[in-house]
């Protein structure tokens, strides 16, 4: 029995959303940690990209095409490092 988790992926982006709207009202973080979440979703972009170039022109899972998985894994950094900066700055005021 084969199952395809590409459906259950779309919709955990729902609840990921919302998380991302109740921390800009809430405003429960600084500006820069938001940022870094507000990230995550540029990497799961980058990262669906990247999915789609390795099936089409290398006829190949994303995990095997390494200049291709490791540049996507490059955002997921990105947003780490920037929430982890937000986080540990001084609490400033949004906006």
């Amino acid at each position: 029995m084969s199952f395809d988790p590409a459906p259950l992926f779309a919709v955990s982006l729902i609840p990921y959303l919302f998380f991302l709207f109740w921390l800009r009202r809430s405003e429960a973080l600084p500006l820069l940690a938001e940022r870094g979440f507000q990230l995550t979703l540029l990497f799961v972009a980058v990262t669906i990209a990247a999915a789609i170039a390795a099936l089409r022109c290398c006829s190949a899972e994303l995990v095997e095409i390494d200049w291709l998985h490791g540049g996507a894994e490059a955002f997921l950094t990105l947003g780490n490092t920037v929430l982890v900066i937000g986080l540990l700055l001084p609490t400033t005021k949004k906006g």
